[in-house]
């Protein structure tokens, strides 16, 4: 008798580490494989990793990295998420909802009460669809040679526990972008 085996369902896990090779295997070698490169910013690499395997390939990741923020005259933390990533080959199979998703269970622990991204236009309805909301106010970020810009890529937040309430005013990341 032969068993009917269904292939097991994806898993996101927290990643050792993440590589340039990582990303190449994801997104190939493109030199603006995020298609961000016009914005002409100098990025963080995150320091927190989770990642989707398949067929022995990473096909998705989703990074994180704890930044300092106000947000009118109210100094914080969030939790960045940044350099979402899945492979053009599996893309619409819901591993950008697995990998985020595992990584904001992370994010939890970290002890912000908000996480925060920036993307591209074309992006926002997926992260809308993961719960993300834009924010209308514009947001400031360091970049080198001590130069504030303001993001051109679209700023969302999602509230990291039932609770979370997201102040008004502007915000000012005190650091590069993620």
């Amino acid at each position: 008798m032969s068993e009917n085996r269904r292939p097991a369902a994806p898993t996101a896990v927290r990643l050792p580490q993440y590589t340039k090779a990582d990303q190449e295997e994801i997104l190939g070698t493109s030199d603006d494989p995020f298609g961000v490169a016009s914005a002409g910013l100098t990025w963080l690499p995150k320091e927190e990793h989770f990642g989707i395997r398949h067929d022995g390939r990473l096909v998705a990741h989703a990074g994180l990295r704890l930044l300092s923020v106000a947000v009118g005259d109210t100094r914080t933390e969030v939790v960045g998420v940044g350099g979402v990533a899945v492979s053009p080959r599996v893309q619409g199979q819901g591993l950008a909802r697995l990998v985020v998703t595992a990584a904001l269970e992370h994010a939890r622990a970290m002890g912000p009460h908000h996480a925060l991204l920036f993307c591209r236009p074309p992006l926002v309805p997926l992260y809308q669809r993961l719960g993300w909301q834009p924010l209308d106010n514009d947001v400031t970020v360091e970049q080198p040679k001590d130069r504030l810009v303001t993001m051109p890529l679209r700023t969302m937040v999602t509230p990291l526990s039932d609770d979370a309430r997201w102040p008004s005013g502007p915000v000012r990341l005190y650091s590069l972008p993620m």
